[in-house]
């Protein structure tokens, strides 16, 4: 039967000048999803928009030691004071990223690097053996989707299947919300369907120039004192955990 689980990620710092916020953990069972991140500054203009630059990882664990069911689909929705820019940034198509390794991924897009970090996962080889695999990701600036921008997730695995994986990640405007982008992705199956997803950390931020202005990737406002995000997550085995996670930050005078 489908579970679901329904949660309040309330990552929240003692104060709203504090740089570090405590991190959320929810249990479903013996599944464990805990996840932590943040953005610099947090001190931003009320109304008009700066550049800024996000981290954050996610783990995904059990508490008997298991193998964790598969991440299969993820949706994200990102606050209307935050803002994507991409004007003037080159693109990566994705065919320059299928089968590529890590340093020809990122030798071939150099220009259209907008974050890096880790993935982890965990591969079960026919009940003989756990390998856990921690890999380098690249994240880049996609093409255009039915009119959208995109975000494309590199990773490759050399051990025990030797496969490279593309995400594309498109990044739809919404209207009348409290969220301003939504990102829906399906994540493909590992190791030939034996491996889980287990950690994934990321860096995303990215200045630059086009036509004589200074740009940013990534750039937000605070003009209600936090940062929303709002995450729906589906794994293999029928869990479902979704929820909002809040950021403080502080209005310049």
């Amino acid at each position: 039967m489908r579970g679901r689980i329904f949660f309040l990620l309330a990552v929240v710092g003692v104060a709203l000048t504090a740089g570090i916020a405590h991190a959320a953990t929810v249990r479903v069972g013996t599944l464990v999803l805990h996840a932590d991140g943040g953005f610099e500054p947090r001190l931003l203009p009320r109304h008009r928009f700066a550049p800024i630059r996000f981290q954050g990882y996610g783990q995904i664990k059990t508490t008997d030691g298991s193998k964790p069911p598969a991440l299969r689909h993820v949706k994200v929705e990102f606050d209307h004071d935050g803002r994507l820019t991409t004007t003037g940034l080159p693109s990566c198509p994705i065919s320059q990223l299928q089968g590529a390794t890590t340093a020809e991924a990122r030798q071939r897009c150099r220009g259209a690097i907008v974050g890096s970090g880790h993935v982890g996962a965990a591969v079960d080889l026919l009940g003989l053996a756990r390998i856990d695999l921690r890999v380098p990701m690249t994240l880049f600036n996609g093409p255009r989707i039915d009119g959208n921008p995109s975000v494309l997730g590199h990773a490759r695995a050399p051990f025990p299947i030797s496969e490279t994986y593309v995400i594309v990640a498109p990044i739809e405007r919404i209207r009348g919300s409290i969220y301003g982008y939504r990102s829906a992705f399906d994540i493909p199956p590992i190791a030939g369907g034996l491996g889980s997803l287990t950690r994934i950390d990321a860096k995303i931020g990215r200045r630059y120039r086009s036509h004589g202005s200074k740009l940013s990737y990534v750039s937000a406002r605070c003009s209600d004192y936090v940062l929303q995000t709002e995450g729906f997550f589906e794994f293999a085995d029928g869990t479902i955990i979704y929820g909002s996670a809040f950021k403080p930050c502080t209005p310049k005078p």
